[in-house]
């Protein structure tokens, strides 16, 4: 299913996503790209390079849409399991993740993810497990 932009936007000015810099841009049958612009208050300890914390947020809430919209009957997710591999520092004014369900069973999806740079170098990838509930949307 794909997300149409007015539910995209209504996920998107979601407090946590705004203080941190996160938007979805596009959520279809269990593929996620969002993009981070990582306000100045998550560059740290160098301005210009947000915490890896940051990073891993924005993986897992990248792969959390993936896993709702490959199931989007569902609603929500929680994360059962998530981790990351960093392959270099993250510099730049934003960054892109990348998710898409590799597997999936009645109410468990397996996820893919990567992050780049604006030049698309691969800062980090990771993988999660994600168990699908029963809930509104939004």
């Amino acid at each position: 299913m794909e997300f149409d932009g007015k539910l995209i936007e209504q996920v998107n000015t979601n407090p946590l996503y705004t203080a941190i810099g996160i938007r979805i841009e596009t959520a279809q049958d269990g593929m996620v790209t969002a993009r981070l612009e990582p306000a100045p208050a998550m560059c740290w300890p160098f301005a210009g390079q947000p915490h890896g914390g940051v990073l891993f947020t924005l993986m897992d809430t990248t792969m959390a849409w993936a896993a709702i919209s490959g199931q989007p009957e569902f609603g929500s997710c929680t994360t059962i399991h998530a981790d990351i591999q960093y392959t270099r520092p993250a510099r730049g004014a934003f960054f892109t993740c990348r998710a898409e369900v590799v597997s999936k069973t009645t109410r468990i999806s397996f996820i893919h993810s990567t992050i780049s740079d604006a030049d698309g170098a691969v800062l980090a990838m990771g993988q999660g497990t994600y168990r699908l509930m029963k809930m509104p949307l939004v």
